[in-house]
């Protein structure tokens, strides 16, 4: 069976779907804000890369887990009701480039399954559990390879 990514047409579309998805994004007052500061040539390679690993292409994502990836969102006041702004502008892009609608489910249920670590909660979180309540540490803050992290004193040799 064919994946995801090559249902929706390879490179080209997956190229196509985020060049259009971030200028909804970007005109959306919903969601703009907090991309703000972004620059958004990087953020939609990223996407890109991201996206094609995840629909079942070539592996080429090098980029921060979803956790770490969105908790300077999370501080910006992201919250469930923005993860729907963002499935809603996600299911319309693909409309608009005629990808069947069984498609676009599997796509949304694929984004959907990520909503905690987006959010980063707990897994399994009822809908509204208060963003960051995961309190993951941002990547510049995790411990250094061979410490504990625990402020014990060791170290870091085995």
């Amino acid at each position: 069976m064919a994946t995801i990514y090559e249902q929706l047409g390879g490179a080209p579309a997956v190229e196509a779907a985020v060049d259009i998805f971030y200028r909804k994004v970007l005109t959306d007052d919903r969601v703009s804000r907090f991309f703000d500061d972004i620059d958004m040539d990087v953020q939609a390679a990223k996407q890109k890369a991201f996206l094609t690993m995840v629909f079942g292409g070539p592996a080429s994502y090098t980029g921060q887990d979803m956790r770490r990836g969105h908790l300077h969102l999370i501080e910006r006041g992201m919250n469930d009701e923005h993860v729907d702004v963002v499935l809603e502008l996600l299911g319309e892009t693909l409309t608009e480039l005629n990808v069947p609608a069984p498609l676009i489910t599997q796509v949304a249920g694929i984004a959907n399954s990520v909503r905690d670590d987006v959010l980063d909660r707990p897994t399994g979180s009822p809908r509204g559990t208060s963003p960051g309540s995961s309190r993951t540490a941002p990547a510049n803050t995790a411990p250094k390879a061979g410490g504990c992290g625990n402020g014990c004193g060791c170290s870091g040799k085995n």
